[in-house]
């Protein structure tokens, strides 16, 4: 089994570490977060370090993920990408048991997609992106990197979501729609 290390102890990364055990794919050694919570416990898994003392978990054995959430912007998140990326960290990909996702369907490394989601033939997904429980993206869509498709959000065929955007709790994308970069769509809108 797999080891791997989360960064981010709050709410997003109960959910994750629920997937991850699920799976079965790896083993939980601990979590990253701030530094007055090194010591405390997240669902049982220690919170052994801060962002200061990364370097010292990265090796060819153990895998990060990173479960910081992403609302308002993802600019910790891409932080956190970038400088995992540029010390030759390896980064897990984690799709839930629970998810469908068509075997014609890319994820990019650091995503994580949640229970019921469901990833069309043709979708790709980028980098460090969070697709959320009940999301559906369907055939063709382009998710970019470092970006949150949230709770029941729908993206219809066709449609680009641009890097770093966020499309909220039940919005819809109307099909073949273009999002740009860093857009924020709130919650149970439509996006056409």
């Amino acid at each position: 089994m797999k080891r791997i290390f989360l960064i981010g102890a709050g709410g997003h990364a109960k959910s994750c570490i629920d997937v991850i055990e699920r799976q079965g794919e790896y083993r939980i050694e601990g979590l990253i977060d701030k530094r007055d919570r090194i010591g405390e416990a997240l669902l049982g898994y220690p919170i052994l370090a801060d962002d200061d003392n990364i370097d010292s978990l990265i090796s060819d054995e153990n895998y990060f993920l990173i479960t910081i959430g992403q609302i308002k912007s993802s600019l910790r998140r891409e932080e956190l990408f970038k400088l995992l990326l540029s010390k030759n960290a390896k980064f897990a990909s984690v799709v839930s048991l629970d998810a469908y996702v068509s075997k014609h369907a890319e994820i990019g490394i650091g995503t994580v997609v949640m229970a019921g989601a469901i990833v069309n033939a043709g979708a790709r997904i980028g980098r460090n992106c969070i697709i959320n429980t009940r999301a559906i993206l369907e055939h063709d869509v382009v998710v970019g990197d470092n970006s949150h498709i949230s709770t029941g959000a729908i993206v219809n065929g066709g449609s680009e979501i641009g890097e770093c955007s966020f499309v909220g709790s039940n919005s819809t994308v109307v099909q073949g729609v273009s999002i740009p970069k860093r857009s924020f769509i709130k919650a149970g809108s439509l996006a056409k």
